[in-house]
């Protein structure tokens, strides 16, 4: 017997679903809030959950990614009186099971209700997953957790996979766990930074060469694709690689056959692909610098691995872990941090991200290198001065004694947060793209966004 919870404000919409669930001999609960629902789905272990989009205390999407913290996973079907196709979208890629519009007959409801059900069962008979190694993959946030599950569905299959994210977010890491994790983890892991490219070696770099292919080729070289053979070829910044070569590498990713330059005869290379980039691939291919065909191969799963700034309750853990990697390394023991060392680290924003930090710390040990303990004076000047700054800066933005009351936090945060998306989007014509490229947020953020404070905006 399955449990079902229904979040929806009205009543007859609950009856009808709870009708249904308990006709099939499974029980079913209700809940006309979004707190009351979170808090039941909080406290019981359920295996669907019917959730209404619009409800009296907010937005159902926003929900979404709270459930899918929750120990139990359950499904979510989200139902809603009025489709809209962007919050489909939104709905699909925050893990929702299915989206239906309650003018459906109760028969269409049913079947994705019978189907999350039927896939909820087989998950739960397989065997327990094996653990995964971790090397240098810190971090249990809830948007790592979603990374970690992709990461263990890519180590587990041989598709293709796509990393994207801001510079120094640790895709490099993230790559090699996969492989690592992968039946191929005893064969070669083979780099190609991309942006690194000598730019009329292109080809023969990737494909290799017989001597006297052409001037300086004195002797023949094996490529680095022949290389990956059996292994993982990491493509590192892939929107970095140039136009015309993106064409021969397509037929190879296809083929797994390629000729050496100057070669007569092809060779084979059986190779796994991952692929990382900071670029908008999509874009690109708007601009007509990057090949449509060879994104859809490229990308058969999507890892997007978020800014430091998003995952700050990972902080404490990295700056641990990388500073006993970094005092091995120098061969001293390990340091102690002050408290104080943690607050500076949790008040910047981190614009380089997982490698800034690392750097941040390693600079530290090396100033504290006779020292037990860090303490802020050790960090790194700049980035005392920076945490110092906007600490002034947010002091001098406090309203004076006597000055009007400016509300709760969270009314003021949510008048900070739609003044800027008003000028954002003004500022990019409404073009969702750009509006990403600007504010580092991703195109699902962005949407809920735009639909908490009613904004609107174009693809």
């Amino acid at each position: 017997m399955a449990r079902v919870l229904i979040v929806d404000d009205d009543e007859l919409i609950c009856e009808m679903l709870s009708f249904m669930v308990e006709d099939m001999g499974h029980s079913a609960s209700s809940a006309t809030t979004l707190k009351t629902g979170f808090d039941k789905a909080s406290s019981d272990n359920f295996d669907v959950i019917f959730l209404d989009i619009k409800m009296p205390d907010g937005n159902g999407l926003d929900l979404l990614p709270k459930i899918r913290e929750l120990p139990q996973h359950p499904e979510v079907i989200i139902i809603t009186g009025r489709g809209d196709p962007d919050g489909a979208e939104l709905a699909i890629k925050n893990g929702a099971w299915d989206y239906i519009q309650k003018s459906s007959s109760t028969k269409e409801m049913l079947l994705p209700f019978v189907r999350a059900l039927q896939y909820r069962e087989e998950k739960n008979a397989r065997k327990p997953p094996t653990a995964l190694k971790l090397n240098g993959v810190i971090g249990k946030s809830p948007t790592m957790n979603v990374c970690l599950n992709l990461l263990a569905q890519a180590a587990h299959s041989e598709v293709n996979v796509l990393l994207t994210g801001e510079t120094g977010t640790g895709k490099e890491v993230f790559a090699r766990a996969v492989h690592e994790n992968s039946m191929r983890a005893e064969n070669n892991f083979v780099v190609v930074d991309c942006t690194a490219l000598p730019e009329t070696l292109v080809e023969s770099v990737l494909f290799g060469h017989e001597k006297g292919a052409f001037t300086g080729a004195d002797r023949a070289q094996v490529g680095l694709v022949k290389h990956a053979h059996g292994g993982t070829l990491f493509l590192d910044e892939i929107g970095e690689l140039p136009l015309g070569v993106q064409k021969a590498f397509l037929r190879v990713l296809q083929e797994h056959r390629f000729r050496p330059v100057g070669a007569e005869r092809e060779v084979e290379s059986n190779f796994r692909l991952i692929a990382a980039t900071n670029r908008d691939l999509d874009r690109m291919v708007e601009e007509g610098t990057f090949r449509s065909d060879l994104l859809f191969r490229v990308r058969t799963l999507t890892i997007e691995l978020p800014p430091l700034s998003a995952r700050k309750e990972d902080i404490k853990e990295l700056a641990m872990y990388h500073m006993a990697r970094v005092c091995e390394r120098y061969q001293i023991g390990t340091k102690g941090f002050s408290p104080e060392v943690f607050d500076a680290l949790m008040a910047y924003e981190w614009p380089g991200n997982v490698r800034e930090l690392v750097n941040a710390i390693e600079r530290a040990i090396s100033d504290a290198y006779q020292e037990p303990t860090l303490f802020p004076k050790h960090l790194p000047l700049d980035l005392r001065v920076k945490i110092a700054r906007s600490s002034v800066e947010k002091e001098a933005h406090r309203p004076a004694d006597g000055a009007a009351p400016l509300g709760t936090l969270a009314e003021y945060r949510q008048e900070m947060e739609r003044r800027y998306l008003q000028d954002l989007m003004l500022r990019t014509n409404g073009k969702i793209r750009e509006a990403c490229r600007v504010s580092g947020l991703s195109r699902s953020r962005l949407y809920v966004l735009l639909k908490e404070h009613n904004l609107s905006g174009s693809s």
